[in-house]
């Protein structure tokens, strides 16, 4: 568990502790932001998330759906976690890694789960 500690300029001493399910849960929704993508194996599979001294780094593993530009998708997700973490959060975004699994054809994935 990450533990920051703040003292507030009103000199009230505190500290805020973040669960790293917290974490998972805003990148977990982070993604389910992001436009023709899905992640691999649900929340627990796609997700690794590794706190470091000088950040968080995420491993997320999705699959995109057919159509979508896979290099844009990637991108957004990049984005769209890195600003999600750092807004809800005070940690700082280290790196993101999107490894696109496969690409979905229209409606395979329905059928095979």
């Amino acid at each position: 568990m990450a533990v920051f500690k703040r003292v507030p300029s009103d000199g009230q001493k505190g500290k805020v502790s973040y669960n790293p399910g917290i974490v998972n849960g805003i990148v977990h929704l982070a993604v389910s932001e992001v436009e023709g993508v899905e992640l691999l194996g649900g929340k627990k599979k796609g997700l690794k998330i590794y706190f470091e001294k000088n950040g968080i780094y995420a491993d997320i593993s999705v699959i995109v759906d057919y159509g979508y530009n896979v290099p844009e998708v990637a991108f957004k997700i990049q984005q769209t976690v890195k600003h999600n973490v750092e807004a809800m959060t005070n940690y700082k975004v280290a790196k993101v890694d999107v490894y696109v699994e496969c690409v979905d054809q229209l409606g395979e994935r329905t059928a095979a789960e």
